[in-house]
């Protein structure tokens, strides 16, 4: 037998009016027997039974009382005018689930509602008796479900959660049986992330004397944790430990959780958790194995592998809990250091002292060594889970297939991916994704292909990252019809393309000389929310000069404008460029310099480089000279393309001592010479008959490691043909075939070779 106590305030609706007329009543409901006696202004209420899953009773058992009860044991209701109807039925619910607590009935009521049907104010005291009854009872489970109710309509309403804890105090004399209430309050406003409420409550239940319970409290401390709340886990923890209640195990093992992981604003702190960790062994708390397997993996974190080690030798050596969780730690811990061997140490001595590798063990394992490119070692293992009756898990075996597949052993991984199926294995995206990367990175997009229809058959929809890596291969290998297939089909699925792969596709469209295509196509774009960048516009304006159709390039600067994309130095210099290249009208590149600070942009180095190189071309070296002093003036970095452009202008107009004075001082200024640099300077010793000088520049490429190519061998030999030496000339056609380099129409008109073997070769 138990016995409730509620003040009278919190059954001011109808139940005033029975207290009125009877003092004394007794409740007989099935199978719950309950008494009401009216002493000193409070109802007290006994009843045995209590709990709401044992009950079947509902109002129906209010007349099903047996005849030959004594008057006493008859529940009288006498019969009470009410002002308002809705009120009486709102009186007689709560005086229902008073008698019965009937949880089924009481489910039903929706606070929202009863607010709409009995007003604010009646159904507030009403779900307030209502709480503390079903609290009082020990059916928490049940009274939090109410509270979550109340909390949820205040936040749909705007309403001010604060006021709730006045609303549900029991009386300022009896605090203490609101205790139960408000424990169940900080869960309920804690558990909807209202953490600040939450903490509310707690406050101002110490500052009234309520003594709340840790339960409640750890609850919040988690939470707090979890929201990365620094200060106020700090702060909770403390006040525990100065007013109570005092913490338990489990609020310590959050605090050590809560130093061991890294957070938003906070680094792991081990210092901190082991001070934790001993102030809980002093205060008597004994640490459970979760407790012990949190710590362990804090120190497996911050990579103190060692003092992980050493702690799981203490531990076993004063016969301490351990368990699967707290070696997984350490196994773990190995691996990411890069020592799965020692790992596999640590799984044998699991075993030994009885306790048994899970799965998540061996996956641990199987990924390290296959990371390492031990495929081996990790296949061994699959076999040993297959052997203890542990069926490894797929994300297991996808680290067998990443492996295959990083060592470049496509055909092992898709056999191995085919034997997972007739396994049974269900293949995810993850696996499907590993091997369709793999076939990408081999080029080969038959197979590729073919996996891609095969997940669609099995219901899987390709990915982001497929989808891309599919376009822009097909864009490198020129097939513009099969990318553009991909974007639509990306599209469909509900993945949005980023710019980069529309770039590609831009480019594609571009190198076929498809510029209004291109166009079309960036229009597209713009429809599905892709905007175009500036780099989108740089490839039509480079494409454009190099067909030649630098007059449209600048007609794309107006289309960039219209879409907020300003022009910067690099559109102009690929226009300059263009014109440059114009051996007809050369001048409107250096007008189009000269124009480009008004136009706000400043020309940079590539923008000077591309006038000297234009100058040098054509003879007048001193300008091209007076523009290369420029750029050391301005503090622009001369590298080997300005260097090169002045080399072959020198080279050009037959000055080869000052392409040679150029060549040293780029060498001082440790500006690395490339083979056009060599070719220029070969090619002018040669026009010299100086072949010491080209043989020894030939002889600095190779210890430079610049790979002489087709022009610079040509060079070569036509050196020799010039001095005569017809043999040494052959010597170098036939260096330059060995080397790979394979001669051109020049090489063999150069050696005097005839047509016939032009069109062999």
């Amino acid at each position: 037998m138990q016995l409730l106590v509620l003040n009278l305030q919190s059954l001011n609706l109808g139940l005033m009016g029975i207290c009125r007329y009877s003092r004394t009543c007794l409740l007989k409901p099935g199978l719950l027997r309950s008494l009401l006696i009216w002493r000193r202004g409070c109802l007290y209420v006994h009843f045995s039974d209590l709990s709401a899953l044992q009950l079947e009773d509902n109002v129906s058992h209010y007349s099903s009382m047996s005849e030959t009860d004594s008057d006493v044991d008859k529940f009288m209701v006498p019969r009470i005018k009410f002002k308002n109807p809705k009120r009486c039925e709102l009186s007689r619910l709560v005086v229902e689930l008073l008698k019965t607590l009937n949880w089924e009935v009481a489910r039903q009521v929706k606070f929202s509602k009863s607010v709409n049907v009995y007003g604010f104010f009646y159904s507030i005291n009403a779900f307030r008796t209502i709480v503390h009854v079903f609290a009082l009872a020990g059916l928490q489970r049940e009274a939090q479900y109410l509270l979550t109710d109340i909390v949820f309509y205040y936040k749909e309403e705007n309403l001010n959660v604060s006021g709730l804890f006045s609303t549900f105090l029991d009386s300022p004399e009896c605090v203490g049986r609101s205790a139960t209430v408000f424990s169940l309050l900080i869960k309920v406003f804690a558990s909807n992330k209202m953490l600040a409420d939450a903490k509310d409550v707690f406050m101002q239940a110490k500052k009234i004397g309520v003594e709340l319970n840790i339960s409640s409290c750890n609850f919040l401390l988690k939470c707090l944790a979890e929201g990365d709340k620094l200060e106020a886990v700090r702060s909770l923890f403390d006040d525990l430990k100065n007013s109570g209640p005092s913490p338990n195990v489990y609020t310590y093992t959050i605090m050590i959780n809560f130093y061991c992981k890294e957070r938003h604003g906070q680094n792991i702190d081990m210092e901190q958790a082991s001070l934790i960790l001993e102030e809980m062994e002093k205060k008597g708390e004994n640490p459970t194995v979760v407790t012990y397997g949190v710590y362990i993996h804090g120190l497996c974190r911050v990579g103190s592998i060692e003092d992980a080690w050493n702690k799981i030798q203490d531990l076993r050596s004063s016969n301490q809990p351990l368990n699967i969780y707290c070696y997984n730690a350490l196994i773990q811990g190995f691996c990411q250091k890069g020592r799965p061997d020692e790992a596999l140490k640590l799984l044998e001595e699991m075993k030994d002292e009885g306790i048994s590798p899970d799965i998540y063990s061996y996956s641990i394992l199987v990924n390290a060594f296959c990371t390492e490119g031990d495929i081996e070692s990790g296949m061994n293992l699959i076999q040993e889970m297959e052997h203890c009756n542990k069926k490894p898990p797929l994300v297991c075996c996808t680290s067998v297939l990443v492996g295959l597949r990083t060592k470049g052993l496509v055909n092992d991984c898709l056999n191995f991916f085919h034997e997972l199926s007739a396994k049974g294995y269900k293949h995810d995206l993850i696996s499907y994704s590993t091997l369709i990367h793999g076939f990408l990175k081999g080029h080969n997009m038959k197979s590729a292909n073919n996996l891609v229809h095969e997940m669609r058959k099995n219901g899987l929809v390709p990915d982001y990252i497929i989808y891309i890596s599919l376009i822009r291969e097909y864009c490198r290998k020129g097939c513009l019809k099969e990318a553009l297939k991909n974007f639509y089909t990306m599209l469909q699925d509900g993945l949005q393309p980023d710019i980069i792969t529309c770039n590609h596709i831009v480019d594609q469209y571009c190198s076929r000389g498809q510029f209004e295509e291109a166009l079309i196509y960036i229009n597209q774009m713009k429809d599905q929310n892709i905007l175009p960048n500036s780099y989108t516009y740089s490839v039509i304006i480079n494409w454009l000069c190099k067909y030649r159709a630098v007059e449209k390039a600048w007609e794309v600067l107006p289309i960039m404008f219209k879409d907020n994309i300003f022009p910067s130095v690099i559109h102009y210099t690929a226009i300059m460029d263009g014109y440059a290249k114009q051996f007809k009208n050369p001048m409107k590149a250096w007008k189009l310099y000269r124009k480009m600070p008004k136009l706000g942009c400043k020309p940079d180095n590539v923008t000077r480089t591309v006038l000297v190189d234009m100058f040098s071309k054509r003879g007048k070296m001193s300008k091209a000279l007076n523009l290369f002093k420029e750029m050391a003036e301005e503090g622009l970095s001369r590298d080997e393309f300005a260097f090169t452009a002045i080399i072959d202008g020198y080279c050009r107009v037959g000055n080869v001592k000052r392409a040679w004075s150029m060549y040293k001082k780029m060498k001082r200024n440790n500006v690395t010479p490339n083979v056009k640099t060599y070719t220029c300077l070969v090619d002018g010793f040669c026009k010299l008959k100086r072949l010491d000088m080209a043989t020894m520049l030939i002889d600095d490429m190779k210890r430079n490691n610049v790979t002489p190519d087709v022009k610079t061998y040509t060079a070569l030999i036509a050196g020799y043909q010039r001095i005569e030496n017809i043999d040494r000339a052959y010597e170098v056609f036939d260096e330059m075939k060995k080397t790979g380099t394979l001669p051109d129409h020049i090489a063999h008109v150069t050696l005097g070779l005839g047509a016939d073997v032009v069109t062999e070769d």
